[in-house]
């Protein structure tokens, strides 16, 4: 059943819809122009060819880096575990692997796997109640070695930004490889692969309003990764496998795209999200909103209503509103958010805690009606309490 049209979507960190004029493009290279990258003994081979590395090109002019350094993947998931799976397995002796705590389940769980065969030990970086990360520890650890430094650019559920110049410079001047997972922060708020001193950078197609199923691992150019996937050496040899041109062709259209609209955009989502953050704070005293409100993303409003069950809520609005208690990472799973619990934040403000995604397609008039619906929803819960 398709989502019904009088349905808000404000759950933007989840998933974006497809820009249509990406959308145009994707399918272009679905139907007429639907040759395999790597067939070189005719036109449509030659011109899917192209098209990959124009979109490289894209790609890399988004964030700094060079074409060459771009490996299409499947998404995030797969570049973060190909980054940290593809690092440890050169190394000869167990891995020292530097992990922030509120990262995505994509990075945590891959480094809990590592160290559960005995291939890695974690360190654990500190954050407190704004999922700031505590830079002083992070340089004494750094300065004790490492094989690898995991910190992501922004948050997936708070939207915290991270100074991630400031802790590349920190990786490379102890000279540990330095992977920054850069899914909720590419197309939104500036990342320079070259100057920041990042080794591993990866990026999802489906945040930045091109279709699922694709994403990037950028690998720095003197940097080698043992293979995860294995199957013709494709790309430096680095990620077997035929490439999805329709995929890869959108996210270099979305990532152009960003470049040339990411000011303008940004700026006016965070005039949305300052709206609807000063509604619901006039109308429910008590509200915390959560994350760092000086470093964050402009689309996100992470808040907790103390007191009020997150599931309350969603049960009353899932039919007319879109949001979310947490990440869509762990998909099935009913537990409390481990970002939250990182942060330390008291647990009537756990279980009250809602993720708020705004995007490019959002309007002011949705934003009003958002608004309302959770305003009524408290009301009639409290009347129930």
């Amino acid at each position: 059943m398709a989502a019904s049209k009088d349905i808000i979507y404000l759950d933007y960190h989840s998933t974006t819809p497809v820009d249509p004029r990406v959308a145009e493009k994707v399918m272009s290279y679905m139907t007429s122009d639907f040759g395999n990258a790597s067939s070189v003994d005719h036109v449509y081979g030659d011109e899917a060819a192209q098209a990959v590395k124009r979109a490289c090109q894209q790609v890399a002019e988004l964030i700094g880096a060079s074409p060459k350094e771009i490996i299409f993947t499947s998404g995030a998931t797969e570049s973060i575990n190909l980054a940290i799976q593809g690092q440890i397995a050169k190394l000869d002796k167990p891995a020292r692997i530097i992990v922030s705590p509120v990262e995505h389940k994509a990075v945590l769980d891959t480094c809990k796997a590592l160290a559960k065969k005995g291939l890695a030990e974690i360190t654990w970086l500190r954050v407190n109640q704004q999922a700031q990360i505590d830079l002083e520890h992070l340089e004494k650890v750094c300065s004790e070695g490492a094989s690898l430094l995991c910190v992501m650019a922004a948050n997936n559920e708070v939207g915290t930004a991270y100074p991630i110049e400031q802790i590349g410079a920190m990786a490379q001047q102890y000279h540990i490889p330095f992977l920054c997972d850069a899914s909720q922060a590419v197309g939104k708020i500036p990342i320079d692969f070259q100057d920041w001193g990042i080794t591993y950078l990866a990026i999802s197609g489906h945040k930045l309003y091109a279709p699922k199923g694709i994403g990037v691992l950028v690998v720095k150019k003197d940097c080698d990764l043992e293979p995860i996937i294995y199957g013709g050496g494709h790309q430096r040899g680095i990620r077997s496998g035929t490439l999805n041109v329709p995929g890869i062709v959108g996210l270099g259209e979305a990532c152009k795209l960003r470049q040339l609209e990411m000011t303008a955009d940004e700026d006016a989502i965070a005039i949305l999200r300052n709206r609807l953050q000063n509604l619901l704070q006039a109308a429910i005293p008590d509200l915390v909103v959560n994350g760092d409100s000086n470093n964050r993303l402009a689309g996100n409003l992470h808040i907790s209503i103390p007191d009020v069950p997150n599931s309350a809520i969603i049960a009353r609005l899932r039919h007319q509103l879109a949001i979310s208690t947490g990440a869509a990472c762990s998909s099935g799973v009913v537990a409390p958010s481990h970002v939250l619990q990182a942060m330390n934040l008291a647990e009537n403000l756990i279980e009250g805690a809602l993720r708020i995604g705004i995007g490019k397609f959002t309007t002011q008039a949705e934003i009003q009606i958002a608004s309302s619906l959770l305003v009524d929803a408290v009301n009639q819960i409290h009347q129930l309490l």
